[in-house]
């Protein structure tokens, strides 16, 4: 985990309040627009970013090639 601890488009985080994996697409009027991680799926929201723990910031997955 980073130690970052506000999410920023691009970032890998985990929403714990969803169980799932995502990447922080977009922020719109404080909500924070999430995709997964891998393929296709659907989208979702998130509300309150204390939901969201930063996994991977979009510099270290540019650095490894993930962007």
């Amino acid at each position: 985990m980073t130690a970052r601890s506000v999410a920023r488009v691009g970032d890998q985080i985990r929403d714990v309040s969803a169980d799932r994996s995502g990447i922080v697409t977009d922020m719109s009027d404080g909500a924070y627009v999430l995709r997964p991680v891998h393929g296709g799926g659907t989208w979702w929201t998130v509300d309150d970013p204390a939901h969201l723990e930063v996994t991977m910031t979009r510099e270290q997955r540019a650095a490894e090639g993930r962007v």
